[in-house]
């Protein structure tokens, strides 16, 4: 089964090449079939042209420039456009996932047929390094709300970091959400929708570079407005959108 990575980047000209490097030296230990489709996200910096460098090492890297409109949600959504593995990951540009847990995310999804995994920081096994502690804060709360607003016992829904098929991807349209609502949208439409999935714990280290691209106060009524279209859809769509 053919492994996708889709990383948005928005200047990321520090942290870009060692994250493709760590993952690349990863996934070639254990030779899965993989491509990264890193979505230059209209940066003002020298991300691409480091990309361009990393390329000619790495045959399966390939990055796209998303002209616009920008944002985390929209980047994403144009590099799951343009996937040709048969699963896709979500993993950010600052190597604040583990190539490791990704390569047990794929495990799991393989020996489990799973259609997506879900990481979970917070679970026991879970860790997290140097993370903010009002951030830590804000993250605990708004994922105890998702967890009791759409009844679900999974308590990590905001972490960007998951694994799914691509059929799910194709059976979570129309997306909507242009920044990082995206992380709760497309796992609560999977999950309402009928894909299977497990929860596997992972780790998440802060960035050593640059700066968080979330802004918490700008995101808090996009974040509400996803959860509710969510909440629509599980309680009174009839399960038009159930998957077949």
């Amino acid at each position: 089964m053919k492994l996708s990575i889709v990383i948005p980047a928005y200047n990321e000209e520090e942290s870009i090449a060692e994250t493709i490097v760590a993952i690349e030296d990863a996934l070639d230990v254990v030779k899965i079939d993989h491509e990264i489709i890193v979505v230059n996200d209209n940066s003002k910096d020298n991300t691409v042209q480091v990309l361009s460098e990393l390329q000619t090492k790495y045959p399966n890297l390939k990055y796209v420039t998303n002209s616009g409109p920008n944002g985390f949600g929209y980047a994403i959504r144009y590099g799951l456009e343009r996937i040709n593995g048969d699963c896709v990951a979500i993993m950010m540009a600052d190597l604040s996932d583990s190539p490791f847990d990704l390569i047990k995310f794929y495990t799991t999804m393989i020996e489990g047929d799973f259609d997506c995994v879900f990481g979970s920081r917070w679970t026991k096994g879970g860790k997290v390094i140097d993370y903010p502690f009002n951030k830590k804060l804000v993250n605990r709360l708004a994922n105890t709300i998702i967890r009791l607003f759409m009844n679900i016992k999974y308590t990590d829904t905001t972490n960007a970091f998951k694994l799914y098929k691509k059929e799910v991807i194709e059976g979570v349209q129309p997306l909507l959400s242009p920044h990082f609502n995206l992380t709760i949208e497309i796992p609560l439409k999977a999950i309402i929708r009928g894909f299977s999935y497990s929860v596997v714990p992972n780790s998440w280290t802060n960035r050593k570079y640059g700066v968080s691209k979330l802004k918490i106060r700008e995101m808090g009524s996009r974040y509400f407005y996803i959860l509710m279209y969510c909440f629509i859809e599980k309680f009174f769509s009839k399960g038009d959108f159930k998957k077949k």
